[in-house]
C-alpha cells in the first residue's frame, strides 16, 4: 500500500490545495519540518506566479508545489519519495473507516471494526493451531506443524501486545 500522504486524496495535498485557494502557506505548512519551510514557502510563491498564466500553467505548477509538499514530508520522514499516487487507490476498508471517525468526532465504529478485526485474526490463528493440537505422538511431521503453529501463534500474540504496549 501506497503512503496515505503520497495520495492525491491525502490530507497532505487536500491541505496544499487549500493552501492555493486561500492563498495561504500556513494551511500546509504543519505538514513539513523547520528546515524544509523555506523550500516550500520558495515552492509557494512560485506556483501562486505561474498559476496566473494560464489554466494549464495553473495546472502545471499546482502539481508541481503538491509533489514538492508530498517529497518534503516524506524527506522528514527519512522515506524516499516516489510520486504522488492516485486519487482513488485501495487503501482497503480501514481508512474511510478512520476519516469518518475523524470527521464525525466518533471512534465508536472504527474501533468495533478493528475489535471486530482483530478478533477474528487472532480466532483464526488460535483454530489452526488447535486444528493441530490432537497429533500422533509417533509422526514427527505433525508434531512439528503442531509446535511451529503453536510457536507462531505466541509470537504474533506477544508482537502485537507488544505493539499496542509500546506504540
Amino acid at each position: 500500500m501506497a503512503p496515505y500522504m503520497d495520495s492525491m486524496n491525502g490530507p497532505l495535498v487536500k491541505a496544499a490545495e487549500k493552501a492555493l485557494e486561500m492563498e495561504n502557506i500556513k494551511y500546509v505548512l504543519p505538514y513539513v519540518s523547520s528546515p524544509e519551510e523555506e523550500e516550500l514557502k520558495d515552492a509557494f510563491e512560485k506556483t501562486l506566479l505561474v498559476r496566473e498564466l494560464s489554466g494549464d500553467a495553473a495546472e502545471l505548477a499546482d502539481y508541481w508545489f503538491f509533489e514538492t509538499a508530498v517529497r518534503l514530508h516524506r524527506k522528514d520522514e527519512d522515506k524516499s519519495y516516489t510520486g504522488l499516487k492516485s486519487a482513488d487507490p485501495d487503501w482497503g476498508p480501514i481508512l474511510p473507516k478512520i476519516n469518518r471517525a475523524i470527521d464525525t468526532e466518533n471512534v465508536d465504529e472504527l474501533l468495533k471494526f478493528l475489535l471486530n478485526f482483530i478478533k477474528e485474526d487472532i480466532s483464526s490463528r488460535f483454530e489452526e493451531l488447535l486444528s493441530k493440537k490432537d497429533y500422533d505422538p509417533n509422526d514427527v511431521e505433525e508434531a512439528r506443524e503442531y509446535i511451529n503453529a503453536r510457536t507462531e501463534f505466541i509470537r504474533y500474540s506477544i508482537k502485537f501486545y507488544n505493539y499496542v504496549e509500546k506504540g
